[in-house]
């Protein structure tokens, strides 16, 4: 009897996490503290499945966290060149990855099949490359802080590595993101708490820069869009993930674990997993969203967890 007892309460514990793993916006650990260093930033999601994360046993390396068995545990793709460390980390429609080399001054291509690491685009007057974005036709964008002054540039990347310098005497440019339609670049600025938004032309050019809204206190960090055009912009120092609609209304905020969360990105079986990397904690956390990441495509809206929402609205 003692034995079935056990038993049942090991099965309903088990369903009680199932349930909680399964609860919109409610964050959960997915790799625990200090599997990564205080660097970890740039989450990506590749076309394995896999979770990549930058920084993972040491400053300079990219770690992966496998999918689908349950495990969550990290372990190393590759170790980037001497005076290189990555940040922000894109794929593209052909499974290339793109990392943000803050300290190279660059944006690096890593082919996933040998793990070779090329420098992708270079520019002597690049300061800190920190994130990207990647357009649906291919086309990246980087934010470009230089912390110590307080100010950042905006480059376009085309396919061929050619640079374009968008914007320059900007704040401290970090997180970027293009919109699900590949028409609007939102590109924020961390210590001054602001979000832009920019039209995309067919060329690649942004025009009509205009501001989406400002926060009034801690700091942003990077960021990502859902299928339904919401940001999901992480607090530094605020212990959130906020989700702003395009037209820059805070929906909500997602309470953490930690209280520096450096980036999201989303990923799991079905695009709806957002994970979230701590600085403060060498960890990255994850919660549910009612929506998939812009990069997994269009679909019907499913229904929104707030009775009475308008879709789109977390």
């Amino acid at each position: 009897m003692p034995a079935l007892a056990f038993c049942l309460a090991a099965t309903v514990a088990a369903a009680r996490l199932d349930a909680s793993a399964d609860r919109l916006y409610v964050a959960r650990d997915h790799v625990g503290d200090g599997v990564f260093t205080a660097g970890i930033e740039g989450p990506a999601s590749g076309p394995d499945g896999a979770l990549y994360v930058v920084n993972f046993s040491r400053e300079g390396t990219i770690g992966r966290i496998p999918a689908g068995d349950g495990a969550a545990r990290a372990e190393l793709f590759v170790e980037l060149p001497e005076g290189r460390t990555g940040n922000g980390i894109r794929f593209d429609a052909q499974g290339r990855m793109y990392v943000a080399d803050y300290t190279g001054h660059a944006v690096l291509r890593i082919d996933p099949r040998d793990r070779s690491v090329a420098v992708h685009a270079h520019d002597p007057r690049m300061h800190q490359p920190n994130d990207l974005a990647i357009a649906p036709d291919g086309t990246l964008y980087a934010s470009d802080p230089r912390w110590s002054r307080g100010d950042g540039q905006l480059w376009r990347i085309d396919r061929d590595g050619r640079v374009h310098l968008l914007e320059s005497g900007m704040g401290t440019t970090n997180g970027i993101e293009v919109s699900p339609d590949g028409r609007h670049l939102y590109v924020n600025e961390s210590v001054q708490r602001r979000v832009w938004i920019y039209d995309i032309d067919a060329d690649g050019e942004v025009s009509g820069k205009r501001l989406l809204l400002t926060f009034a206190d801690h700091g942003l960090d990077g960021m990502r869009a859902d299928e339904a055009g919401n940001l999901y912009i992480a607090r530094f120092g605020a212990g959130t993930v906020a989700i702003v609609s395009p037209r820059g209304e805070v929906l909500r905020e997602v309470a953490l674990a930690g209280q520096r969360p450096t980036n999201v990105a989303f990923g799991g079986a079905d695009g709806r997993s957002v994970f979230v990397t701590l600085q403060d904690r060498g960890a990255v956390e994850t919660f549910r969203s009612a929506y998939r990441g812009r990069e997994y495509g269009a679909m019907p809206a499913p229904v929104s967890p707030t009775a009475g929402a308008a879709p789109g609205t977390p």
